[in-house]
This record gives structure tokens, C-alpha cells and sequence, in this order.
């Protein structure tokens, strides 16, 4: 799970640092929820540029079949709050988040606080580096490459009504995973 930000109004990068940027530079925020073995983006949502990260969680796995099993939730350490960690349990899934570097045990009143508390308790002892190898956080860097295919599409939305950039999001995510299924190269070990 990430976010990024996609522009709907205003000059772009290279106009407003060579001329200066206008009071209407408007972006909205596409967060995405992909499956990490096949790419497909299974879940997204687009916000306003003021919404954060760690309140849509809940929401993008909720748009997730319940009947379909999910393994890992991988994020980065701005979703490392109670809500994020009490939905991945919930899912009954286990969250690759790692906590904040001024991170404190929780009270272990829920699945998610405890969770929570033993990648805390396993980061401080191993150290973050490893943690991060141990755990497989690097299979969060899948994402942030879907973000940039997302990106090659447009750097912007051409719509000017809220559903209607929506579904130009929609469209996107289709065509993405359309590519996705027909470009998968298939690897095997020789020798």
C-alpha cells in the first residue's frame, strides 16, 4: 500500500521553477493497494491532496473480497497507527510496517497493538537494517514501481469533476493491469 500525488491544475515543474508557481496548483492523491506476486492493482482510492495515508488503509482493504486470503500488508512507517495495525488483524493478515524510530509499546488490548509490538520488540533487537531484510520490506519497492507506471501514463488528470477523474483513475488502473497480466515475464533457474 502507497499514495502519490497526481496534479489536476497548474503550470508544470519546469514552468514554476523558472517563473515562479501560481496560487492554483491543485493535486489530488491516488492511494493503491497491489497484489505483490501478480502487480494487479487490487484497491485504490483518490482524495483530496489533504488526506493522509494512514486513514484510507482500512478502507482499501475493504475493498478487497473478504473471501480472498491476504498473506502481508506492506507500508511504509506513516501507516504505523493503531487503526492501520487493528485492520491488517482483523484481515487476518500480517503487517510489514515498519514502527517509528521514537516508536513505544502499546497497551496490547488488540491483535493489532500486539502485532505492532513485536515488529517493534523484533526491529530493536535485530536493528532496523535487518529488520527490514528479515521481514521482506524491500517487496514494498513492487509499489512504488506500479506508481511510477501510473505516473508514465499522464503526469496529470484531464478531468474537471471529481468522478469523473476518478474514473479516469479507473481506466488507468485498467489498462495497467491489462499490461501487467499480457507482460509478466516467466523466470525459472537454469543449470
Amino acid at each position: 500500500m502507497d499514495s502519490t500525488g497526481i496534479k489536476v491544475e497548474g503550470e508544470g515543474e519546469w514552468h514554476t521553477r523558472k517563473h515562479g508557481g501560481s496560487k492554483r496548483r491543485v493535486w489530488r492523491k491516488l492511494h493503491l493497494g497491489i497484489d505483490e506476486e501478480t502487480l494487479e492493482i487490487r484497491a485504490f482510492e483518490v482524495t483530496s491532496s489533504n488526506v493522509g495515508e494512514a486513514p484510507m488503509l482500512p478502507g482499501l482493504l475493504a475493498r478487497i473480497p473478504a473471501e480472498e486470503e491476504i498473506a502481508t500488508v506492506t507500508a511504509d512507517g506513516a501507516l504505523d497507527t493503531r487503526a492501520c495495525h487493528d485492520a491488517v488483524a482483523a484481515r487476518d493478515a500480517a503487517a510489514i510496517i515498519p514502527p517509528r524510530r521514537n516508536a513505544r509499546p502499546w497497551k496490547p488490548d488488540t491483535a493489532g497493538a500486539q502485532a505492532r509490538d513485536a515488529i517493534l520488540r523484533t526491529s530493536k533487537h535485530l536493528g532496523r537494517v535487518l529488520w527490514r531484510n528479515w521481514s521482506g520490506y524491500h517487496r514494498r519497492s513492487r509499489v512504488e514501481t506500479k506508481m511510477n507506471c501510473v505516473k508514465l501514463l499522464g503526469q496529470r488528470l484531464m478531468s474537471r469533476a471529481f468522478d469523473r477523474r476518478v474514473a479516469e483513475v479507473q481506466i488507468r488502473a485498467a489498462v495497467l493491469n491489462r499490461f501487467t497480466a499480457l507482460g509478466i515475464p516467466m523466470t525459472a533457474a537454469a543449470g
